[in-house]
């Protein structure tokens, strides 16, 4: 089975919502599953998950799986725009590339264009997962990743962020559905 990695978002490291019942789920199915802790606060940049990524990056190979959440999501396409190797799939939820919510340090992980050739060509399999009342999040803000990477954008109901408010605070069970979808291709 894979290495699967979870990047939360901006909170995730205080308050992990769905992500320790991710992880117990994948861990239970016989994958490896990583839950870096980075940065958040005034600690939060992209220079800094960067760092903090480093000391994961040999445990990525063609079979890994990224699932990223929020600012974990964005993350993920800059991993993918920096790697030297190809992945199977990454899940990609609440993500943005433009403009969120004013919070220091957000924008080092956009201010940059992103080269969408090379995080396409890094990544076999892409999953963007949305809501259609995202408060922080907005549908076009999501189309701006689901556009550049040819993906159909799955929209859920009334999903929120995906996060302790919108009742996602202990389960995630579309997701993993999702990604026990593409084991079976493993």
């Amino acid at each position: 089975m894979p290495n699967i990695f979870i990047f939360h978002g901006r909170h995730g490291a205080i308050k992990p919502i769905w992500f320790p019942w991710l992880k117990g789920e994948l861990e239970e199915i016989g994958c490896t599953v990583f839950f870096p802790r980075f940065p958040v606060g005034e600690e939060l940049t992209l220079q800094n998950w960067m760092g903090v990524f480093k000391q994961f990056e040999k445990y990525v190979d063609e079979d890994t799986v990224f699932v990223g959440h929020s600012v974990g999501a964005t993350f993920t396409l800059r991993l993918l725009e920096n790697l030297n190797k190809k992945i199977k799939a990454a899940f990609l939820v609440s993500c943005f590339v433009t403009g969120a919510p004013s919070v220091s340090g957000l924008s080092s992980f956009y201010e940059k264009e992103f080269d969408w050739d090379k995080i396409r060509k890094n990544c076999e399999y892409f999953y963007q997962i949305h809501s259609d009342n995202d408060p922080y999040v907005s549908l076009d803000m999501a189309e701006k990743v689901s556009k550049p990477l040819g993906i159909t954008l799955t929209v859920i109901e009334g999903g929120g962020h995906f996060n302790e408010k919108s009742g996602y605070d202990t389960q995630f069970p579309q997701l993993l559905d999702m990604i026990e979808d593409v084991l079976t291709d493993l």
